[in-house]
C-alpha cells in the first residue's frame, strides 16, 4: 500500500534538514506520558517520528518502555510501521498527499493494537515545501477528519482548539 510518492518522500526529507521541523511531539509529550501510565501500554509505534523527537520527550517524563517503534518514510534506516499497544500519530496527517490519506489512516489501524494518539493540524503550516506548496497539504476541518478516522477507529476522546485536535482512539474489532 504506497503512503508516500518518491518525490514527496525527497521533499520530507529537505523539510528534515531544518532543525525547527519536527518538534510538535515534544509539546504532546506529556500527554502520551500519561496515556502510557494510565494505560499500561509497554510497546509504541511512533509513526512519522521524524527525529524520534516523542522518544526524547518520553524519557524527559520519566517513560521506559518494552519496545520503541519509529517509522517515518524520510528516514529510511527505521524500517517499515510496526505493531504496538500504542500508535502515536503526532503532527504528521495534515502533511500526508490528499490522494494518500486514506492509505495512511488505514495503515494506521492495521498496526494500532489496542489505542491510537493522533494529531491533526487543520490550518497552513509556517513552513513551505521547495516546490512552493504549504508543508500541510491537507487543510480541512475536524468533521472531514473525523469522518475518515471513524471508518476504522472508536473515539475515545477529542480535544479541539482553534485550528487543531488530538484524539485518543480505539481500533474497531476486526
Amino acid at each position: 500500500m504506497e503512503v508516500i510518492s518518491k518525490n514527496y518522500r525527497e521533499l520530507q526529507k529537505e523539510l528534515h534538514l531544518n532543525p525547527d521541523y519536527g518538534v510538535a511531539s515534544l509539546h504532546y509529550a506529556p500527554i502520551v506520558a500519561n496515556l502510557i501510565r494510565a494505560l499500561n501500554i509497554k510497546s509504541l509505534s511512533d509513526y512519522g517520528a521524524g527525529k524520534k523527537n516523542l522518544f526524547k520527550g518520553l524519557t524527559k517524563e520519566g517513560i521506559t518502555l518494552d519496545d520503541y517503534y519509529p517509522y517515518d518514510p524520510a528516514f529510511e534506516e527505521y524500517g517499515e510501521p510496526k505493531v504496538a499497544d500504542l500508535v502515536c500519530c503526532i503532527d504528521v496527517l495534515e502533511h500526508i498527499e490528499p490522494e494518500l490519506i486514506d492509505n495512511v489512516i488505514e495503515q494506521l489501524s492495521e498496526i494500532t493494537t489496542e489505542f491510537g494518539f493522533f494529531t491533526v493540524d487543520t490550518m497552513p503550516a509556517m513552513k513551505i515545501l521547495s516546490d512552493g506548496r504549504n508543508a500541510h497539504l491537507i487543510q480541512k476541518p475536524n468533521s472531514w477528519w473525523l469522518a475518515k478516522f471513524i471508518k476504522y477507529f472508536d473515539l475515545l476522546h477529542l480535544e479541539s482548539k482553534k485550528g487543531s485536535f488530538w484524539l485518543v482512539v480505539k481500533p474497531i474489532s476486526k
